[in-house]
């Protein structure tokens, strides 16, 4: 036998420092990379964190504007607060464990990565500022990835107290990324209906919210959806706020702890929706089924807690069971607040309580009605499930915790046998998954969710996400619409759009629904191959190019060969995310698209079509 030759020994051991560990493993730290598309990407991570600082100031009585600008790819952000402590200003962004949470009386309810936070947003800077104003003294220290490029001061200053924060997410790590201010300024609200009396002017727009979660509900969905005014309630540790959509089927929930948006719930809003139904089940005295209560609603929930446990690093789950102290559990505290001031409410306000009774004898009938198509569905996509050609399903999915790479789950739906052959021979078996349409899907604008059962397609494809319990069961993270740019393409576009907008609308708002964008054209020489997504991108491609490059346009995605559709659907993947506007409803979306030819959308096709001319002759393939 023949001996083993890799030694063991003390060389192998190695201590990574902190730069090191967090460059190496920065999906421990911030989740997943990305490059900006998506709300959880990295680079609004590193803005959180730097933000959660000024935030904790703000929660002590220090400093009630925090002022943040992103200009390209320079992030900047000023607190008025208390400012760092000047002999601490390199150790509290550079030395892990170090910061001012971990002493509970000055920070009982904090919220940031306990002593991680700024210690990550600098090691995956490539250029990293502190600056640090207090007692007219100001300190400065400079960065490069981690390491420690200029300390100066502390000198003399007329500057206000606080604490200025400047970083520029490093290209190594976050490729072709760019902030999205749609993303930025969602967060950014959040932060003001969380903490009212706080402004924060961005890029020279003020934030700043009155009435907290209320607030919330109103300015992301139409009022005129809206079944009967927002229920808002507030106690000392709690906050909720609650109402029903006259259009909406899913139940849709913004959960927050300690200020912490936790996108993936956890004990705090389970406790909230059992506290929802057990306290309508009493005031009405009757059993009604718990779906059909909370059908159609739309709250939030913000609570606070004393040293809160969270199932992961970037904290968007909560796991603890207690509120801290001398409180009762998590679930305890909310059911009993829940129990008292919802039921008060409905006292009060008989309107209300006759409407919302109505809502729920209408969503348990139409659940009768469901049941008999629903069990025959079930079994159809049970069958299927077992030899379901449309989907080649992948081997981490969201629901994963633990594993490190959930965030990058997608699931790509393609048309046509060419278009998922060539995205499946070219996927990363991981993470991405590709269901295939065979042809046009239904047009489902203004039918009931019967159709989602009776229509095989749309019900293996509900099956295939596994949402049609609950959102919270989502498989994949993103999901990519993934057709070809002509007018066919568009349509079955438009069709799927239809089909989540009117069934699972907030898988839309909660940003999991993509464009995929492919390159148009291929430009290259002898000696490179450049993509080109839009004419200009040609331009410059044929500018760069010398000589004479060769010009090859792409018709469909079936005509891309798998090993160049790698890099579409790699890191430099391109995606659009699809978002709704407030101000519209759901309703007269889905009309002005779906609905008749009427003047209004022949004018806006009409403004929006683009007539391509091509400037020089294209070698077609």
């Amino acid at each position: 036998m023949s001996q083993d030759t890799t030694q063991y020994t003390e060389d192998n051991i190695r201590s990574l420092d902190w730069k090191e560990h967090i460059r190496l493993r920065p999906g421990m730290y911030i989740g997943k990379l990305g490059d900006g598309s998506s709300a959880d990407d990295g680079i609004y991570i590193l803005l959180k964190e730097v933000i959660d600082n000024c935030i904790d100031e703000f929660v002590m009585g220090a400093g009630k504007t925090i002022e943040i600008s992103i200009k390209d790819k320079v992030v900047k952000v000023r607190d008025y607060g208390r400012g760092i402590p000047l002999g601490k200003v390199v150790d509290v962004v550079s030395k892990m464990n170090t910061g001012g949470k971990y002493d509970s009386r000055a920070f009982k309810k904090s919220v940031g990565l306990n002593g991680v936070g700024t210690k990550a947003v600098n090691a995956l800077s490539s250029f990293f500022e502190v600056q640090s104003s207090r007692d007219n003294q100001l300190k400065t220290a400079q960065f490069s990835s981690g390491n420690l490029e200029n300390e100066i001061g502390p000198e003399e200053t007329g500057k206000r107290k606080g604490t200025k924060v400047t970083f520029i997410p490093d290209e190594a790590i976050f490729k072709n990324y760019k902030y999205r201010n749609e993303y930025v300024e969602r967060m950014l609200k959040n932060y003001v209906y969380l903490n009212p009396g706080l402004t924060i002017v961005f890029n020279g727009e003020k934030f700043h919210s009155e009435n907290g979660l209320k607030d919330l509900l109103e300015d992301n969905n139409n009022v005129d959806d809206m079944l009967y005014p927002v229920i808002h309630l507030k106690g000392d540790d709690i906050e909720v706020a609650i109402t029903h959509s006259r259009t909406q089927y899913s139940e849709e929930y913004h959960s927050f702890v300690n200020g912490q948006h936790t996108t993936h719930g956890g004990t705090h809003q389970a406790a909230f929706r059992e506290a929802i139904v057990k306290t309508i089940r009493d005031f009405y005295g009757k059993t009604y089924d718990a779906s059909d209560i909370r059908k159609s609603i739309i709250s939030a929930i913000s609570i606070k807690v004393m040293e809160p446990v969270f199932e992961s690093q970037t904290k968007t789950k909560l796991g603890s069971t207690d509120m801290g102290g001398n409180f009762p559990t998590v679930r305890t505290y909310i059911n009993d607040f829940v129990g008292k001031y919802l039921d008060n409410y409905l006292h009060k306000n008989t309107d209300t309580a006759d409407k919302l009774q109505r809502k729920i004898m209408m969503a348990e009938k139409e659940r009768k009605e469901l049941s008999g198509i629903r069990k025959l569905a079930r079994d159809r996509a049970k069958k299927a499930s077992l030899h379901n050609k449309k989907l080649r399903d992948c081997r981490v999915h969201l629901g994963d915790i633990k594993h490190d790479r959930r965030l990058e789950t997608s699931l790509f739906i393609t048309e046509g046998d060419s278009a998922s052959g060539s995205i499946t021979k070219s996927r990363d078996v991981n993470t991405q998954a590709v269901f295939s349409l065979k042809g046009k899907p239904l047009n489902s604008y203004g039918m009931s969710k019967k159709i989602v059962y009776e229509n095989e397609e749309f019900n293996l494809l509900q099956a295939a996400l596994n949402i049609e319990e609950s959102i919270e069961d989502l498989r994949y993270n993103n999901i990519i619409i993934a057709t070809d740019a002509d007018v066919d393409g568009m349509h079955i576009r438009l069709l799927l759009i239809t089909f989540f907008l009117q069934f699972f609308p907030e898988l839309i708002k909660e940003n999991h629904l993509y464009i995929l964008q492919t390159p148009l054209f291929r430009v290259r020489n002898k000696k490179e191959t450049i993509y080109c997504y839009s004419d200009e991108e040609r331009q410059h491609a044929i500018n760069k190019l010398s000589g004479k490059p060769e010009i090859t346009r792409f018709k469909g995605l079936g005509e891309i060969s798998p090993d160049e559709f790698r890099h579409f659907i790699g890191d430099d993947i391109r995606l659009e995310p699809i978002m709704l506007d407030k101000a519209m409803s759901i309703e007269e979306l889905l009309s002005f698209y779906m609905g008749k030819n009427t003047p209004d959308r022949q004018k806006f096709i009409i403004n929006n079509l683009k007539v391509e001319v091509d400037l020089i002759e294209d070698k077609v393939v």
